[in-house]
């Protein structure tokens, strides 16, 4: 037997590396539902929160409140739909509009910050999703 991996191992490997490109895309979608649920149920349990990053309304604004309680309420059906599967790739496309709004608010009024930054990964995963063809555990095919 030569200095390379037993054949067990190379079997285990293999296995595993199978294991994780059939479930990668699985779990990228629940971690991508689970980021826009965290923000949507903080924007709705404490809108005042949030009002600062409504553009072009009055932070102070009734507006701004019932503008970041909407926004929390998409961001969690949308968190569901992704999740279960259920129109995942119109379901991811509609994320990453909204998550491109997000990236381009926060540039514009606070520049390039690492707030921002981690949005614009958030939004690649959510770009990712809208081209997913292969998914286990969804509700919906």
């Amino acid at each position: 037997m030569s200095g390379n991996a037993s054949p067990g191992r190379a079997d285990l490997a293999g296995r595993a590396y199978r294991f994780a490109g059939d479930w990668a895309p699985t779990a990228a979608r629940v971690l991508l539902g689970l980021v826009l649920a965290w923000f949507g149920y903080h924007e709705l349990v404490a809108p005042r929160l949030w009002t600062g990053y409504v553009p072009g309304v009055a932070a102070s604004s009734q507006v701004a409140v019932v503008m970041v309680l909407v926004h929390g309420w998409v961001l969690l059906v949308l968190a569901v739909a992704i999740v279960t599967g259920l129109a995942l790739r119109l379901a991811a496309a509609l994320a990453a509009l909204l998550v491109l709004q997000i990236v381009i608010t926060l540039t514009v009024t606070g520049g390039l910050t690492d707030l921002t930054l981690r949005d614009v990964g958030v939004l690649g995963l959510a770009i990712c999703m809208t081209g997913s063809s292969r998914q286990r555990a969804v509700l919906t095919g």
